[in-house]
């Protein structure tokens, strides 16, 4: 998989891209990373690439010119179009379902706005979707791109050391995590739950399912409704009968 990302400051992805599970990928030649600044494309002196909005209004918007020449940058030596991803509020929630989704692209590119925003006209030539993080506005997409990443990373075989270790986690199968435990069995008096002690794989994992869905249920109540019906069932299964003789 290879990551191309179009930036302003490209020097914000150096220590996250190059380091833990992100840099140990990038080593194995698994993940590539593609840092491209904007500015690099510019055709003043000043290296500017934002100037004042048509029809007034505060702040400075990106222009489209050297937005674009970025992308042509890349998308000319792609064998096939890049996915474009635009980092936005606009966008739609990511979630880890769109994770899996992204993590089935061999090239995927993702442009970082700043300011007020990117002119609309490059956005509407290059642009496949645009993805948000939340409903909240940060200063640039640099941060929300990071985000991106590292959950598709994660998807893609061989970044991790096997498949449990992300199968397992919130929200893989809509639902959030069991709770975790190791040494010491005692901690401020608080015990380890005696079933992860019992060596008995089934009933430790029949404990983990069962406090997935209690967790889901008092944390995310909107992620439990999803399926409320058979999550109720699992959680208050209804009395065997009783055999006739």
């Amino acid at each position: 998989m290879t990551f191309h990302i179009l930036t302003l400051f490209p020097e914000m992805f150096e220590p996250v891209l190059h380091s833990s599970m992100l840099g140990r990928a990038e080593e194995k030649g698994i993940l590539k990373f593609n840092l491209i600044n904007i500015r690099d494309f510019s055709n003043n002196k000043h290296n500017r690439v934002d100037d004042a909005p048509y029809g007034g209004g505060r702040g400075m918007v990106m222009q489209a010119p050297p937005v674009y020449d970025a992308y042509m940058s890349v998308a000319d030596k792609c064998i096939s179009k890049p996915h474009v991803i635009h980092m936005s509020p606009k966008g739609k929630v990511f979630t880890q379902a769109k994770a899996i989704e992204l993590a089935k692209y061999d090239e995927i590119l993702f442009l970082c706005g700043h300011y007020e925003g990117i002119d609309q006209r490059v956005l509407d030539e290059i642009v496949d979707e645009e993805i948000s993080i939340g409903d909240y506005v940060l200063t640039g997409g640099e941060i929300p791109a990071m985000t991106v990443i590292d959950s598709v990373s994660r998807m893609i075989d061989g970044v991790l050391s096997n498949e449990e270790s992300f199968t397992d986690e919130s929200h893989y199968d809509g639902l959030l995590e069991y709770p975790h435990y190791t040494r010491p069995p005692i901690f401020l008096g608080r015990e380890v739950p005696e079933v992860l002690l019992s060596g008995d794989h089934a009933k430790i994992a029949a404990w983990r399912r069962r406090e997935s869905l209690l967790i889901t249920k008092e944390k995310r109540p909107d992620l439990y409704a999803k399926d409320e019906q058979n999550y109720e069932i699992e959680l208050n299964p209804p009395p065997k009968r009783k055999r006739k003789r």
